[in-house]
């Protein structure tokens, strides 16, 4: 069953930089030189935000499908499967990197070979595998940027939950149950993978 969701409304993610005047907000290229070991960092409204690594759970996850998206696109030709922490850039003045846990990007919109900096363009897909710690409001707030920018389907694989929730540019959403199937619909056409496969 599907039905609307309200994303954009979601309060923004909490910054762990605290007291940022507008004068001191940070810009894609200078969040390109920082360096925070066994950190990761993105950029929401030019706030740096960064978070503690994910746990073993995650990470098996989030390269289970990041593997079966690879096999399939890299078969099919349909473009490029990018791997976790892959910046891009969804917003300008103030800027906004996100880093989701995996991307795909149809081979028309590829950045150009050899580019630097954060792409500036929203995957097509993104994936994101929830952790214990994660908020429930911080991870909408996030999937708001993705639609809000243009990605076109999101999933938000919840390990502990053993379930998916499925989130469309057109404001549906639809929960996938430890027995159902991801589905690439339109975006990625033919691609389906059970997720008792990768849970």
């Amino acid at each position: 069953m599907t039905h609307a969701c309200t994303l954009l409304a979601m309060p923004a993610e909490r910054a762990y930089v605290p007291n940022m005047s507008s004068a001191t907000l940070m810009t894609a290229d200078e969040l390109l030189h920082v360096r925070i070991p066994d950190k990761h960092v993105e950029l929401v409204r030019g706030v740096l935000v960064v978070r503690e690594p994910t746990g073993s759970t995650h990470g098996l996850v989030a390269m289970s499908l990041g593997a079966e998206l690879a096999v399939y696109v890299k078969r099919t030709g349909a473009g490029g499967v990018f791997a976790a922490e892959t910046g891009f850039k969804l917003a300008t003045d103030p800027d906004t990197v996100r880093a989701p846990d995996i991307a795909f990007v149809r081979s028309e919109r590829m950045p150009a070979p050899g580019a630097t900096g954060y792409p500036a363009l929203a995957p097509d897909l993104v994936v994101e595998v929830l952790s214990p710690g994660d908020r429930p409001g911080e991870v909408l707030a996030k999937v708001a940027d993705w639609l809000s920018a243009g990605t076109r389907l999101v999933w938000v694989v919840d390990p502990e939950r053993r379930l998916a929730r499925v989130y469309r540019q057109d404001g549906t959403e639809v929960t996938i149950g430890h027995g159902g199937d991801l589905d690439g619909e339109d975006v990625l056409p033919g691609f389906s993978c059970p997720l008792a496969g990768i849970l």
